[in-house]
C-alpha cells in the first residue's frame, strides 16, 4: 500500500521489456505482463531500468511502453520510469518524457562509467530533480556505475523536496541503517536476497527482479515483518534464497525474461544486444532451479 512511509508501494518489480523475435517492443505483451505481475502481488512497477533493457531502448519506445503499461494497470499501480544515463541532458529528457507519459515517479541513477566527482553526482541528480514535479527514488548501485553516492552527497540530496526514496544496491546494510536514521528517506532494497536485512535496518520495501516469479511471497515476507512475526519472515526469506540464486546466476534481465516466458506471461525471450536470450541449456537449468525451489507455471 502506498503511504507516506512507502511512497512508491512495497514490492516494485523492475519489469523486463517484452520484445518480438525481430527485436521490436511487444507492447501488448508488456501490458499482459504488467497485469500478470500486479495480479501476483506487485504494487509497483519500474519501467526502463536496466532489467528493462533501458540502455538499448530509445526515447519514443520508452514513452510508448509507459503509456501502454499505464493503460493496462490503471491509476492505482505505482509506475516509476528510469532516468539513467551518464549524459545528464539525456537523463533529464528521460525524466521529462516520463512525466509527460504518466509516470508517478522517477528512478534516478548515479551517472555510470564517467566517474564524476561527488559534486558532479549531486549536480547530475539536481538537474534531473529540477526537470519535473515528480518525486524521485535515487538509485545507488556502485557495482554497475563504478561510483558510490557518498554520505555527504546523500545527506545533501535528501534535503531536496522531491527526493523521497532510495533504491540501495550497495550491499551495505549497516550503512543503510545509518542513512535511514539520518535522512528519514524511504529505503528500498535493491538486492533481493538482502531484502529482509534491509527491512530490519528500517527499509520499507524492495525493487525486485525475483518478483517476476515471487511477488506474492515477497509481499508476504514484508507483511510478516510488519506484523512482528520474525519467524515467519525468516521462513519465507529462507524459502526464497534458491529463487534469488537462480534468477541472479547470469544476467538478471535475461533470466527474468526466461522465467516469465516459462510461466506463460510473455510469448518470446527475445532481447537486444549486447544481451542474448538464454541458450536452451541455460533456460533449462534456470527452470530446473526454479522448479526445485517450488515455482511452477
Amino acid at each position: 500500500m502506498t503511504s507516506t512511509s512507502r511512497p512508491f508501494g512495497t514490492v516494485l518489480t523492475a519489469m523486463v521489456t517484452p520484445m518480438h523475435e525481430g527485436g521490436a517492443l511487444d507492447l501488448a505483451s508488456a501490458q499482459a505482463l504488467a497485469r500478470f505481475l500486479v495480479a501476483r502481488g506487485s504494487d509497483g512497477l519500474v519501467l526502463s531500468g536496466t532489467t528493462g533493457e533501458a540502455p538499448t531502448t530509445h526515447a519514443p519506445e520508452k514513452v510508448d511502453l509507459l503509456q501502454a503499461v499505464r493503460e493496462a494497470v490503471g491509476p492505482d499501480v505505482t509506475i516509476l520510469t528510469g532516468a539513467g544515463s551518464n549524459d545528464t541532458a539525456h537523463a533529464v529528457r528521460m525524466a521529462e518524457q516520463g512525466e509527460e507519459a504518466g509516470a508517478d515517479g522517477i528512478l534516478a541513477l548515479t551517472p555510470y562509467y564517467s566517474k564524476p566527482s561527488q559534486a558532479g553526482v549531486v549536480a547530475h541528480f539536481r538537474a534531473i530533480l529540477g526537470a519535473t514535479g515528480l518525486p524521485a527514488m535515487l538509485y545507488d548501485i556502485p557495482g554497475r556505475t563504478a561510483l558510490a553516492i557518498s554520505d555527504e552527497s546523500m545527506d545533501e540530496l535528501a534535503a531536496h523536496p522531491r527526493v523521497v526514496a532510495v533504491k540501495d544496491a550497495t550491499g551495505d546494510v549497516a550503512q543503510a541503517k545509518a542513512r535511514i536514521e539520518r535522512t528519514g528517506l524511504a529505503w528500498y532494497s535493491g538486492d533481493d536476497a538482502l531484502t529482509l536485512e534491509f527491512l530490519r535496518a528500517g527499509g520499507v520495501g524492495v525493487v525486485s527482479v525475483s518478483s517476476h516469479v515471487v511477488s506474492a511471497e515477497l509481499a508476504a515476507m514484508i507483511a510478516a515483518h510488519d506484523a512482528g512475526d520474525a519467524a515467519e519472515a525468516d521462513r519465507i526469506h529462507e524459502s526464497l534464497l534458491p529463487v534469488h540464486e537462480a534468477v541472479f546466476t547470469g544476467p538478471g534481465a535475461t533470466n527474468a525474461k526466461s522465467a516469465v516466458h516459462w510461466l506463460g506471461a510473455i510469448p518470446s525471450r527475445a532481447m537486444r544486444l549486447p544481451l542474448l536470450p538464454n541458450t536452451p541449456a541455460e533456460h533449462e537449468a534456470l527452470i530446473s532451479r526454479l522448479t526445485a525451489a517450488g515455482i511452477h507455471p
